[in-house]
């Protein structure tokens, strides 16, 4: 089956590339970068030398093709996505440009008008745990904000069982990995002010926060955002209170229940070693989630912890990972690598 990228010169583009050159059923056609037009693929993605002789291509001479991966920045995507839809018949979209289905939603967020909204309920919201059996016959499927992927996938199995008091607010602080911002550079990325740094960029408010209401229905819940000395990484920590009575047992069912059949979600709580929650790490290069929760039973405080690597689970592996369920592949093709340990 032949894909085409378009944006791959960033570090989402990266590594869907290099999840596609090892992919058994796939073939890639053309990766475009408006920027490098014309350069070897390895020029911007050098662990890739040797692997692939792929040159860039301006967008405007793509051709038809099987799956096409948009690997954009925020906005850009909806500009031209009839364009995109004429050129193939499935389509994966990694930014937040069609994530969101309610434009006041999006406008709430994004602080502007959707210029494409006729397209927002077309493209199934890509985190395959909870919109598995739609993307067997969607044609459109959105990417995923690694943030919210961390939020939704520590909450998820405490409000399918019905256990959190929503009468108290929701509370996921998350740390991030310089990564996230991406391959473009800023007065905030430069090495002297980020090295050594933890900085809360984000304390309320984040974007990232509209996929959680949305998909898990949630009013009343704050995502707070802090920067720390890591390259790739997302360590989620949700901070919520569960109704009276629910005890380690409940939650254990919960987690079980929720994630048990799930290829790419590990359930992590162990009582001894330094491994016995979840940390970001070690998933570093993988598609994999790790998960684990602790409670205060005399308050019914409960942290409830997901980590990620953002480019993986956040990004191009939840994206490939969709490809290979709604293209009727093995869900797991070309994503099994289990990361690297110690890194």
């Amino acid at each position: 089956m032949k894909v085409s990228i378009v944006g791959a010169s960033g570090y989402t583009g990266g590594e869907l590339l290099r999840l596609l050159l090892f992919h058994p059923q796939v073939e890639i056609a053309q990766v475009t970068s408006e920027s490098h037009a014309g350069e070897y693929v390895y020029h911007q993605h050098p662990n890739l030398r040797k692997r692939t002789q792929l040159q860039f291509t301006s967008r405007d001479t793509l051709e038809p093709c099987d799956v096409l991966f948009l690997a954009l920045p925020h906005g850009e995507a909806q500009k031209r996505i009839d364009q995109y839809m004429s050129l193939a018949p499935k389509i994966v979209d990694l930014s937040a440009d069609f994530r969101l289905k309610d434009t006041a939603l999006y406008k709430k967020w994004y602080g502007e008008d959707h210029k494409a909204p006729q397209y927002l309920g077309q493209f199934v919201y890509g985190l395959p745990e909870l919109h598995r059996e739609a993307m067997k016959t969607a044609n459109y499927i959105s990417g995923v904000g690694c943030n919210a992927t961390v939020s939704n996938l520590a909450l998820l199995p405490l409000v399918k069982a019905n256990l959190i008091d929503l009468a108290k607010p929701i509370v996921v602080d998350i740390k991030t990995g310089s990564s996230e911002g991406g391959a473009s550079v800023n007065a905030g990325s430069h090495h002297p002010e980020k090295s050594h740094s933890v900085r809360a960029y984000a304390p309320t408010g984040h974007r990232h926060t509209a996929e959680v209401i949305q998909e898990l229905g949630l009013q009343d819940v704050h995502l707070s955002m802090t920067a720390v000395d890591l390259v790739r990484g997302v360590l989620g920590a949700a901070h919520v209170f569960v109704k009276p009575g629910t005890g380690e047992k409940d939650l254990w069912k919960a987690f079980r229940a929720t994630y048990n059949n799930e290829p790419f979600v590990r359930i992590v709580k162990d009582k001894t070693g330094i491994h016995r929650v979840p940390d970001p790490k070690i998933l570093s290069g993988s598609n994999y989630a790790d998960v684990g929760f602790d409670l205060d039973p005399e308050t019914g405080h409960v942290v409830s912890l997901a980590a990620i690597d953002n480019l993986m689970k956040g990004a191009s592996g939840s994206a490939v990972q969709a490809m290979n369920i709604m293209c009727g592949f093995e869900e797991t093709a070309g994503l099994e690598f289990p990361g690297l340990h110690p890194i």
